[in-house]
């Protein structure tokens, strides 16, 4: 295929060349009837190109075939057999992947490390987890994906399930054997779906880990708007094999999508899978010099560590790292990442990713460059002389992985739509909760519905928000009260 053509863009580009009288969503009409206050925040363009996908970008039946054909020249680019678009982000795509293995009250293998949108599609679909545990860093407090050992056990106490899901890279750049993890499962019949959200631009370089579709994988869920050039909520879902039909995939993606897609997100969509063809390993060939120059630099700064390979990989740890996320271990000046990331934020217009209660990360893309590197170590440098009138910095209980690894004695639907009732957080141990709590970033949840609740893990939220960290997911803000199942 002709990978320098970009469909959608250029369907759209003939659309201003020669625009239709619209008598259609959306109602205001390129932009005639929005607010010029709006106009002048967003810019006319943006209205001028959100035009309707079927009747508008192409014709009522979609006989000119725009968008199958700039989803066939992105299966092509990645070497994948069929590709899809959403633009309703990965948290709907993995949802789709989910549902196109398993449905209501069948078993499907789940890493615990699994983000906040996994968990939400079991609640949707009714499918039971078989949690797989991660990969336990006991001395850093921090999961790295399963390992394809831990997936074999797995699947020998549960044959019946219908396939695998687990999430590479992490957050934090680490990533899973994914050959081993997908030898597993096909030597069992199996399919295996990657979470790959961190990892769209994978396929582009060399030097990067080796990513889902390479290494065997059935299903693999990216977020382009991650790591590549494309626009929020961009997602796309490759498929490769014969254990999942692609109607089966394209029905459940159109189950939960939306009938009225972002002719935006497709085109950024498109011209980014043209920007990687032509220019990738260019461009994330730069990214990584870069990477490793902003790495050295910071490890030279006292009192701040970036993990290495050395760091998060091993035989019982992770099998690879994606070196442009870049992850600041902090403890030693004294202070949380949660204060380091709102200084820096408020100090130095720098907005960091994931802040826990000892690291701060920042995430390099193609995008950076020595302006941006520079501000960043700018920042950090003023943080190590600023890191006294951050202190003292309130302690957060992280819990022995074996207590933060709760039990699950229900299924997370049943909890969630069950009867429930609100508990003192004091009063909740031992409950069964009916909410999902979830320390965001990065989004894995600490509790799911269905899980029993310990002493360990809810000291961990109570003192984590008493030092700043996130749970926008529970009921109660405050997590003075936790949601549980009511007791019959």
């Amino acid at each position: 295929m002709d990978q320098s053509q970009a469909p959608v863009l250029e369907a759209l580009a003939a659309f201003h060349a020669n625009p239709l009288t619209v008598f259609t969503p959306p109602g205001h009409k390129q932009g005639r009837g929005a607010d010029p206050r709006v106009l002048r925040a967003l810019g006319p363009d943006v209205f001028r190109s959100d035009v309707l996908a079927s009747g508008g970008l192409d014709d009522r039946t979609d006989s000119r075939g725009i968008l199958p054909h700039a989803q066939a020249l992105m299966a092509e680019a990645v070497g994948a057999d069929h590709t899809f678009f959403s633009t309703c982000g990965s948290s709907l795509s993995v949802k789709a992947a989910m549902l196109s293995v398993a449905g209501p009250h069948e078993e499907l293998l789940v890493g615990r490390d699994a983000h906040k949108s996994v968990v939400a599609g079991l609640i949707l679909a009714g499918i039971r987890p078989v949690w797989v545990d991660p990969s336990w860093d006991a001395n850093l407090h921090l999961a790295h994906p399963p390992r394809a050992e831990a997936f074999r056990a797995a699947l020998e106490r549960h044959p019946d399930v219908k396939g695998a899901l687990v999430t590479s890279p992490t957050p934090y750049g680490t990533c899973a054997d994914l050959e081993g993890i997908a030898e597993v499962c096909h030597a069992a019949g199996k399919p295996l779906i990657v979470d790959e959200a961190w990892g769209a631009h994978l396929p582009f370089h060399p030097d990067l880990p080796q990513w889902a579709m390479d290494a065997g994988a059935d299903v693999c869920v990216t977020s382009v708007h991650k790591m590549g050039s494309a626009l929020e909520q961009s997602s796309v879902f490759h498929l490769q094999g014969d254990l999942v039909a692609p109607d089966v995939l394209k029905q459940r993606e159109d189950l939960l999508g939306t009938t009225s897609p972002s002719v935006l997100v497709y085109a950024a969509l498109d011209g980014w899978r043209r920007q990687m063809v032509q220019h990738g390993r260019e461009l994330y060939g730069a990214a990584l010099t870069l990477a490793a120059d902003v790495r050295e630099r910071i490890e030279a700064v006292e009192g701040l560590h970036v993990h290495g390979r050395d760091d998060f990989c091993g035989p019982e740890l992770a099998a690879d790292l994606d070196p442009l996320q870049v992850i600041i271990d902090i403890s030693a000046l004294g202070t949380t990442g949660y204060r380091a990331g709102d200084w820096l934020r408020s100090h130095h217009q720098l907005t960091l990713h994931v802040c826990d209660h000892r690291r701060i990360s920042a995430q390099l893309t193609h995008a950076d460059d020595s302006t941006t590197a520079d501000a960043l170590l700018h920042g950090l440098r003023e943080l190590v002389a600023a890191a006294p009138t951050l202190r003292p910095a309130t302690t957060v209980d992280v819990p022995d992985p074996g207590e933060l690894r709760l039990d699950q004695e229900a299924l997370p639907r049943d909890a969630f739509f069950g009867p429930t009732e609100h508990v003192p957080l004091e009063k909740a141990s031992g409950r069964i909760a009916a909410e999902m709590l979830t320390p965001y970033p990065p989004g894995i949840p600490a509790v799911v519905p269905g899980e029993r609740l310990n002493d360990a893990v809810l000291d961990y939220l109570r003192t984590g928000l008493d030092a700043g960290m996130l749970v926008p997911d529970s009921a109660d803000s405050e997590l003075k009260t936790v949601k549980v199942a009511r007791e019959t």
